[in-house]
């Protein structure tokens, strides 16, 4: 059965009590972040369910959120996602060319996780930092100027400490 701990559901508490009475809705977004990383990294429909049951909505109100914003997973993920920048400046800098690489490099298409379960990559839209264009978004961190060598040195990285 899918349920928070009693310390997340604590959590879901605090994050509720922040909006007011009937408006409860206002905390889909932070307890779709909880539910994708308790739940596995992505969001099945039952964890869906268990979220709008939390905020006593109903369950499309969360898939038309979960399904909108790219942040969440619909499917399952390997242990790093990577979300490369694929809008103009990005683009302008070479973004399609680190895409096609890392598609290369890992036998992926977008969307795919590699065989070994490590890496999924997903196109993203604008990150914020076309200054310092091409970028990938690696969870909390971004990883920005990037070239062909830069993403072997990430994954070579990634893949490191996978294995600790």
């Amino acid at each position: 059965m899918i349920q928070f701990s009693q310390e997340k559901l604590k959590k879901v508490e605090e994050i509720m009590a922040r909006y007011p009475e009937g408006k409860q809705k206002s905390a889909l977004i932070p307890l779709l972040h909880m539910a994708q990383e308790e739940f596995g990294g992505w969001l099945d429909v039952p964890v869906m369910d268990y979220v709008a049951s939390l905020l006593h909505i109903l369950p499309i109100e969360v898939y038309e959120v979960a399904t909108f914003y790219t942040m969440f997973n619909m499917k399952p993920v390997g242990k790093y996602v990577l979300e490369v920048c694929r809008t103009g400046p990005c683009m302008l800098r070479g973004s399609d060319q680190i895409i096609d690489h890392i598609k290369n490099k890992l036998s992926i298409k977008e969307g795919e996780t590699s065989a070994d379960g490590l890496f999924t990559l997903k196109p993203a839209e604008c990150l914020g930092a076309c200054g310092y264009a091409p970028m990938l978004q690696l969870g909390k961190h971004f990883k920005e100027s990037l070239t062909i060598e830069k993403v072997d040195n990430l994954l070579d990285e990634l893949r490191a400490a996978a294995k600790n």
